[in-house]
Formats: structure tokens, sequence, C-alpha cells
């Protein structure tokens, strides 16, 4: 007698744990595509808006004009922008304050712009651990799935008089089916991950390039006693 083993009915005749399991990564993996998703928007975002402020900072205009093209969006400004823009704002309010060194004024524009660098690598970062943890885990979920649907399997095996592959095999490839899906599951969020993980980590070291570089444009601003200019 001939058994039906299309995918949709392996999957209805699994036990209730295995289903439980399927659900489970099943769920996981739509969890990994939204991050995908949204991980991939917010990446190219920065790193377009990072390109097209370098360009903008680069070409020599005036700090003060770009200061204010900024400062005029309604939003907060992300990327290499957010720093500058933070960094500029902490140097024009220190500068114009009495009794305030150079060397004060530039410490603490550096520690504004590193908490903004730290605010913003965290806002890259988000849920980045989610799409590891799925990665890593779910390929071991849908094994504990296919091993449970298994002993099942052949736990069955004692109400018959004969063991056929006939009888054996429909429990087996339903047990399978769980880890095929935690296999799906895993993979698209193993290779988001390691490439998301590389943007994030190259964006960081663009940021400290930047920073230092701002910085010493800031120093001779302040040592040249130019710092009344962004006022």
């Amino acid at each position: 007698m001939s058994q039906n083993l299309s995918f949709a009915d392996m999957i209805l005749n699994a036990s209730f744990v295995v289903q439980l399991v399927m659900g489970l990564l099943v769920a996981a993996s739509v969890v990994s595509w939204s991050i995908i998703i949204r991980k991939r928007r917010l990446l190219n975002e920065a790193i377009a808006g990072s390109n097209a402020f370098e360009t903008s900072f680069w070409s020599g205009g005036d700090l003060n004009a770009i200061y204010r093209d900024i400062a005029r969006d309604k939003t907060a400004p992300g990327d290499m922008a957010g720093l500058f823009e933070a960094g500029f704002r902490e140097f024009r309010r220190l500068a114009s304050l009495q009794n305030m060194s150079p060397e004060q004024v530039l410490e603490g524009v550096r520690r504004t712009m590193h908490v903004t660098q730290m605010r913003e690598m965290d806002r890259l970062e988000e849920n980045l651990a989610t799409l590891a943890t799925i990665g890593s885990t779910s390929p071991y979920i849908g094994l504990f799935g296919t091993v449970w649907g298994i002993m099942n399997s052949f736990r069955g095996l004692g109400n018959v008089q004969s063991a056929t592959l006939a009888v054996v095999a429909p429990g087996i490839a339903e047990a399978l089916v769980a880890t095929a899906i935690g296999l799906f599951a895993a993979i698209p969020a193993v290779i988001a991950y390691n490439r998301y993980a590389d943007k994030v980590a190259r964006l960081e070291v663009r940021y400290d390039s930047f920073i230092e570089e701002f910085f010493s444009v800031l120093q001779r601003h302040a040592h040249s006693g130019r710092a009344q200019a962004a006022q």
C-alpha cells in the first residue's frame, strides 16, 4: 500500500512535539527575515549617508554652512553626519564659554563624538545577536524534532508484526522535515549575520577615522584663535 509522503502531509501527520518544533522554527525564520530586511535597509542608508556626507565635508565647504544644513533637518541625523553635528555643536558651545582653554574645548568635543559614535554603533548592531542566535540554534532545534520523530517511529514498530521500510519511512520522513526547516531558518540568518557584522565593523572603522580627522580640523581652529568663527 503506497504512502502519501507529500510535504504538507508529512507536517500534518507529524507528532505534536515535532509540529511544535516546526512551528517554532518557522516563527524563527519569519523573525530572521524581518531583521534581515530591516537591517539591510538601515545599513545601506548609513553607508549611503556617510558617503554623501564625506563628499560634502571634504569638498572644502564652510563648517558652519554644513552644520546649518544638517541642523535644519528635523530628524535626528545618523551615520557620519550625526557625528559631525554632535561634535561641531559641542565645539560651538564650549568655544563660546569664558575661561575655556583649547585643550578643554577639544576634550569635550572628543567625548561628545565618541558617545555619539557608541549610540550609532548600538543602533547599527541592534538585533544582530538575534540573527546569530537563530543561525546557531535552529539546526539543533530541528535535530531535536527529528530525533523525537524517529524515536516515535521506532517505538511504533512494536505494534506491528513485520518491520518494513514502508512502515518506517513515513515517520522518519516526517521527522526529517524538522531538520530541513531548521536549516532553512539557520542558513539565511548565518549568512546575513556575517555580512552585516562585516559592514558594521567597516562603518565603525570609517567613523573612527572621521573622528580623528575632524578632531584635527577642530584642533587647528582652536589653537589658531579661530574658534570665534564657529559662534
